[in-house]
């Protein structure tokens, strides 16, 4: 299994690797290291590796001028930026036009330094399968699959795709960005023996963009459920008692996941406490919106998350529109399912479906404030309808598990290597 981060705090892969093991493969994940060192360690029986990625991925060092705009930020670097856009929009339309979607190698020359890292390492290891989690690991599967072939060996690559490339937001502030990797993705997708995706949505997005013979396969990101070890007390961690009204946001604190609308809300709520659950709760971002009842928490193993959220009274997602954001279920809904707490989710289109569906929570307006603190105080006068939703009849929680779409991976990959 390949992944272009360090493992921690992305639960999917966790998950898909450690129950990979237990169904009896023997595992290899790779990762990128934060550092100039391997790391490694195990997940339950699959062995993790994280590699150190030499000149970095992001390609975004530079010369003097370039690093020193970086560093003084602001209205110059602003300017820099919107100054260089025509010259960016110009080499994306000359190298596509050039190169097809072989222009990422001049558009985006940092995605080698994935190859470098990955590449001769999975040569040694010599895998049937390979496991391409996301976008920029499909390729560095694709060319090991080639460098295999031409060694008389045969690997299956199955792309687990976690987001619709078209519609997600440049990771870096340039034109260059988003052309590049669409024609990364479009270059090696063909090289995929399967498909794999998070929700029906996206998968009917993935079979027109790639003119997919086969629709991919869904794969859920339902929580793991465990009963093993002890989990920490959320509430005791946030200085609050029982009787506290208490909402909880657990997963990235990107701009795009709208913490700031919780933050803003909360003066309308009085007595309403907020719980945020995060990679790093000391990050500057996250200390400025510890005002008053706010609270900042880390994260916990990924098969302890739902039993760690469950003490609080409503879970939230304050999420903008975005196109990758109205056609999934992430990860934090399921999760927020399994600790059986009412949902207050913005009006993104998936996730308010299911909720209108399912009654388990109400929907708000994205950005909306006042809408979002209307929708926690309908849950706070009556939340067990809500909570009702998922002891009923019928509860989506049977559907909504990891063991169940890990038989879906394991049955996939078994019918690869046949």
């Amino acid at each position: 299994m390949l992944v272009d981060n360090g493992v921690h705090g992305d639960s999917r892969v966790q998950k898909t690797a450690r129950s990979a093991a237990e169904a009896g493969w023997n595992v290899t994940l790779l990762g990128c290291s934060p550092d100039d060192v391997e790391h490694s360690w195990h997940l339950g029986g699959a062995e993790v590796r994280l590699l150190p990625m030499g000149g970095g991925s992001s390609g975004a060092g530079g010369g003097g001028l370039k690093r020193r705009l970086v560093e003084r930020g602001g209205v110059p670097l602003a300017l820099a930026r919107k100054a260089r856009r025509p010259v960016e929009r110009a080499q994306v339309r000359y190298w596509l036009a050039r190169e097809g979607d072989r222009a990422w190698r001049r558009l985006e020359p940092g995605l080698w330094n994935y190859e470098r890292a990955f590449g001769k390492v999975i040569d040694e290891l010599a895998p049937d399968l390979i496991h391409a989690h996301d976008f920029r690991m499909l390729g560095v599967g694709a060319r090991a699959k080639v460098r295999a072939a031409d060694a008389g060996r045969t690997v299956k690559l199955v792309w687990d795709a976690h987001e619709f490339l078209p519609g997600a937001r440049p990771r870096r502030d340039n034109a260059r960005w988003l052309p590049a990797h669409l024609a990364y993705e479009r270059e090696f997708v063909p090289y995929a023996d399967a498909v794999v995706t998070v929700s029906e949505a996206l998968a009917d997005l993935l079979q027109q963009e790639h003119g997919l013979a086969v629709k991919p396969g869904v794969v859920l990101n339902a929580p793991a459920r465990s009963d093993d070890g002890d989990v920490p007390d959320l509430r005791k961690l946030c200085g609050v008692g029982p009787d506290t009204p208490l909402l909880v946001y657990s997963g990235s604190s990107s701009p795009q996941r709208g913490l700031d609308t919780i933050v803003e809300a909360l003066p309308s709520l009085p007595g309403v406490h907020l719980a945020l659950v995060v990679s790093d709760p000391s990050a500057p971002h996250i200390q400025a919106l510890l005002k008053g009842n706010v609270h900042a928490v880390p994260y916990v193993p990924a098969d302890q998350v739902f039993r760690f959220l469950a003490p609080a009274d409503i879970g939230v997602i304050p999420i903008h529109h975005w196109p990758n954001h109205e056609i999934a279920l992430i990860t934090k809904f399921f999760e927020y399912s399994h600790a059986h707490l009412p949902i207050v989710v913005s009006d993104v289109r998936a996730m308010a479906e299911a909720v209108r569906a399912t009654g388990q929570g109400e929907v708000f307006r994205a950005r909306d404030a006042a809408d979002l603190a209307r929708a926690v105080q309908a849950i706070l006068a009556d939340p067990k309808r809500y909570r009702a939703v998922y002891d009923g009849p019928d509860s989506p929680l049977p559907g909504w598990t990891w063991e169940a779409q890990a038989d879906r991976l394991n049955t996939l990959y078994q019918e690869l290597l046949r």
